[in-house]
């Protein structure tokens, strides 16, 4: 009998090649050992309610009265919801034709696209138009549609920042374009180099590989670095040599731990350029939800918007957006809430500043204790984590470390990440589903575990990797950059 379409042998290669480290066997061991009973803690995603941030109060008040717009007919209604997330919730449900459960225009409500318009030339100072705009169930959603409009081919290269955030080398596989990786280098910071860039771009074209974008992932994910603004010139003047798209991933431009390097847009810099460059360069942005002090992923809300990209090509991603109908309704009043929050004299302005002040600044603390706690660990080192969500610290591994993990048919830091999530119950993810340079080695962690069981969080970490290391240390020392 012949193979039928969905027989493993006959699927579809692109789907075959697809890896997805932070769903990949980490987690799944991990799954499997909560099922056994074991306390699980999931640091592998960013994912912040999951391990016990509060949702803010607000945003959740007005989409709860949009979810059931008959409480708003309720003469009590006042009682229990304040007054600007009564009249919040008539604003959005005003915007919809037929409430929650109506498919929208398939770029978002216009109104939303609006405010996010306004949110973005507040932060820019210069001014977003809502028709280059378009709303997604998150912005991995948005990431996948643009990254499909631009490959053609194997023969079609992406720039990626490596190490990487596996989206992009998932999607890049599934569409059967081809990743192009370059190096952020870590005794710098996790700092990009111009020169390495060219290089890149040179080596891919030797190959018969069309560089068409680069990535840049702002805070970095895993790295956490933020990009100075003098190093996004560099990148958008590289992108106008090379006539390259630049993506740029800004989920996380909420998420600042330090205050010598803000986060500042790629559109704010490109567009303060001068007409030569500014006009140019094609960028496409994407942000979220599901990250910063909302910290919403399960709602799926992100966007997208485009510079400099012709009329008939947005046409294009409109039509293929159009496929799908509608992005997901109450995702887009989580996105409008983002963007328009609560201002100075509303009722819920002070709650929700406390709130979210709140969480930043545990946050903050918490990104400075991981980095402390895996430094002070034997054979571990780790950069601070000046933005984003997570710690990725370089795990100096043994010679006969190394060995074992062979002779176990398993990557090093796999290994070693195993007899972590044995041992402890902290579900990490390796450092080779980022990529890492060759012979070194690391895990990722979000910093996202409660503040107060940060302390024991890392004492048994420490534990493991002190035992770990003194069962595997020899004479021959460690893996080292």
């Amino acid at each position: 009998m012949a193979p039928r379409a969905l027989d493993y042998e006959s699927l579809n290669e692109n789907v075959k090649k697809v890896q997805y480290a932070v769903r990949g066997e980490l987690y799944l061991r991990a799954s499997e050992l909560q099922k056994e009973g074991k306390k699980i803690i999931f640091t592998n995603v960013g994912n912040p309610h999951a391990l016990g941030q509060k949702p803010l109060t607000f945003p959740r008040q007005v989409v709860a009265l949009c979810q059931a717009p008959f409480l708003l007919d309720d003469p009590n209604v006042g009682l229990f919801f304040p007054a600007d997330a009564i009249a919040k919730a008539k604003h959005y449900l005003a915007m919809t034709i037929g409430g929650l459960g109506a498919y929208t225009d398939s770029r978002g409500m216009p109104g939303v696209r609006k405010e996010v318009a306004d949110f973005i030339e507040r932060r820019d100072g210069y001014p977003s138009d809502p028709e280059l705009i378009f709303l997604t169930d998150g912005a991995s959603k948005g990431v996948m549609q643009i990254l499909n409009t631009i490959i053609r081919g194997e023969s079609d290269g992406i720039l990626v920042p490596v190490p990487q955030y596996p989206l992009y080398s998932a999607a890049i596989s599934l569409f059967g374009g081809s990743l192009v990786p370059y190096f952020l280098e870590e005794t710098a910071n996790w700092g990009l180099d111009v020169n390495d860039l060219r290089q890149s771009v040179a080596q891919a074209r030797s190959k018969g590989i069309t560089v068409r974008a680069m990535v840049i992932i702002n805070p970095g994910n895993p790295t956490g670095q933020c990009l100075s603004e003098a190093n996004l010139r560099e990148i958008l003047h590289f992108c106008y040599q090379e006539n390259l798209v630049l993506l740029g991933d800004e989920v996380y431009q909420q998420n600042i731990y330090q205050d010598e390097r803000p986060f500042i847009s790629a559109r704010k810099v490109l567009l303060g350029m001068g007409p030569r460059v500014s006009k140019e360069v094609q960028l496409i942005s994407f942000h979220t939800v599901s990250k910063g002090y909302w910290g919403e992923c399960g709602q799926r809300g992100g966007y997208f918007e485009m510079t400099n990209i012709p009329p008939k090509t947005v046409d294009e991603i409109y039509k293929v957006a159009s496929v799908s109908l509608s992005p997901n309704v109450p995702a887009q009043i989580f996105m409008g809430l983002m963007v328009n929050p609560p201002k100075p004299g509303d009722i819920s302005y002070e709650q929700f500043i406390r709130e979210s002040k709140g969480i930043l600044e545990s946050l903050r603390r918490r990104a400075r204790m991981m980095t402390d706690g895996f430094n002070s660990c034997r054979n571990v080192i780790c950069n601070f984590t000046e933005g984003a969500m997570y710690s990725f610290p370089q795990i100096r591994l043994p010679p006969k470390a190394i060995d074992a993990a062979k002779r176990a048919g398993k990557v090093p830091d796999v290994f070693y990440c195993l007899k972590l999530l044995e041992a402890t119950g902290i579900s990490t993810v390796p450092g080779s589903g980022f990529g890492q340079k060759e012979g070194v080695f690391h895990l990722r962690t979000t910093i996202l575990p409660a503040e107060e069981d940060m302390p024991e969080i890392m004492d048994s970490f420490k534990k493991f990797n002190d035992e770990f290391m003194e069962q595997y240390e020899g004479r021959g020392g460690y893996s080292r950059l």
